[in-house]
């Protein structure tokens, strides 16, 4: 069984937050070899921050099993920040009514038959992605934006998502990523 929490990062306790980044060490690091600073095992940037709404997979021995991040582009973000390039010239989105998705995982570090061994699986990875878009529409978001692999279009077409494409996909640290929209609109009937 999974559990799903959310909290602002401002209310999550310091433990919680701890458990939170080592988790995210452990993917992003450890798992896909991202090259970010770190450090003491956590992975944390300028975007964790008080406005920042974290939403947390926890399956039944308690173990963090996804997560992901959520932002207003009315505050600085990824996609704005770090990789505007992949909006070919246009500006990046801010607005209260969009936001950023980032951080994005599904996967169970700590090995669990319940998890697929610590690959990223269709259920679980699907309705995490439900539960953010759910926390985002909650906190006025009409569609969000994020900078996705390619895998991601794959997953939100299996799901009965349309995303759009803000521009071409670009290969940046060795990865093909693009900056990705949805639209709420066109996904209202699955949206609480």
């Amino acid at each position: 069984m999974i559990n799903f929490t959310n909290v602002l990062g401002r209310l999550l306790p310091e433990n919680q937050k701890k458990e939170l980044f080592q988790y995210r060490y452990k993917v992003f690091i450890e798992q896909l070899g991202w090259e970010l600073k770190t450090k003491d095992n956590i992975e944390i940037d300028e975007f964790d921050n008080e406005h920042t709404c974290y939403v947390i997979a926890k399956n039944s021995e308690g173990n963090i099993t996804g997560c992901s991040r959520l932002l207003p582009t009315t505050q600085p973000y990824l996609l704005e920040c770090i990789f505007p390039m992949l909006l070919e010239g246009t500006s990046p989105p801010k607005s209260k009514d969009i936001w950023e998705l980032s951080r994005f995982t599904s996967m169970n570090v700590n090995g669990l038959k319940d998890n697929n061994n610590g690959q990223m699986t269709g259920e679980l990875t699907q309705r995490l992605l439900w539960e953010s878009f759910d926390i985002a529409k909650q906190n006025g978001a009409r569609g969000i934006v994020s900078v996705s692999p390619l895998g991601i279009e794959r997953l939100l077409k299996s799901m009965g998502i349309e995303g759009q494409r803000l521009g071409k996909p670009m290969k940046v640290n060795g990865y093909k990523l693009f900056a990705c929209y949805v639209d709420f609109r066109n996904i209202e009937n699955f949206l609480i």
